[in-house]
């Protein structure tokens, strides 16, 4: 069978017609799928993930922007404090210097008299009918120590630049002395005496018999001894001292 249109433009409006979208349709064919619960579980997931990636870029920025504050606050203190230590050191070294100086002086002013003050004490202890043959150091004379050369610094290891430069030794050394005292006595007790006085005198101290033996001296029996004395440098608060004076007409 032959159907003829015989009104113009109802093709066109049925064609019209048939290329129109249904959007009432489309909202419910989302809506259906919406109430899908693996549907809204994925939108979820996806609206918590972008709050989560903004919250923890937000988080990220400030925090990066107070370290970046911290450095250059740090840095310019480094700075500041690098040349504050660099005058620390630097008044350290010359104060090092002018009390290694002075210790040098105290030193060389306390042992100017470190033989008179052996002879005072041993003049004073020697007793009754006791001589004395021999007086002398032994080991190391005083003065073999130079302390006026400072001593060569030991360079510090790793070549850190932040590490302080080392110190000068302000302790001056000491010489330790020993004398060997030799002499002759007609009384037994009388080098017993002799030795606990050299003992209790300041400057004097581990006194020790070396030996004793019998001799004979102008045909008559004496005891023959040998000593060996430390001298001690006592401490300054005990010794005093007086200017000397002397009077002129």
């Amino acid at each position: 069978m032959i159907e003829i249109n015989l009104l113009p433009g109802a093709g066109k409006k049925s064609a019209s017609r048939r290329q129109s979208v249904d959007f009432g349709a489309l909202i419910a064919g989302l809506s259906g799928r919406m109430k899908d619960k693996f549907l809204i579980g994925a939108v979820a997931a996806v609206v918590v993930s972008a709050l989560t990636v903004g919250t923890l870029y937000l988080l990220q920025t400030r925090q990066d922007a107070q370290l970046t504050e911290h450095r250059d606050t740090a840095v310019h203190d480094s700075t500041r404090y690098a040349n504050f230590l660099k005058d620390r050191n630097r008044a350290q070294a010359v104060r090092d210097t002018l009390l290694r100086q002075v210790n040098i002086i105290r030193s060389l002013d306390e042992d100017r008299f470190v033989w008179p003050h052996i002879m005072d004490e041993v003049s004073r202890a020697l007793p009754q009918y006791t001589w004395l043959t021999l007086l002398s150091f032994t080991g190391t004379p005083q003065g073999s120590n130079n302390v006026v050369v400072a001593p060569v610094a030991a360079k510090p290891k790793g070549g850190d630049k932040h590490q302080p430069p080392p110190r000068l030794q302000t302790d001056i050394p000491r010489d330790s002395i020993s004398m060997r005292l030799m002499g002759r006595t007609v009384d037994i007790q009388a080098l017993t005496r002799f030795m606990t006085d050299l003992e209790a005198s300041p400057y004097l101290g581990n006194v020790q018999l070396d030996h004793s033996e019998l001799a004979m001296d102008q045909g008559k029996e004496v005891t023959q001894f040998q000593l060996t004395i430390s001298y001690t440098r006592p401490d300054t608060a005990f010794i005093r001292r007086v200017p000397l004076s002397l009077s002129v007409k």
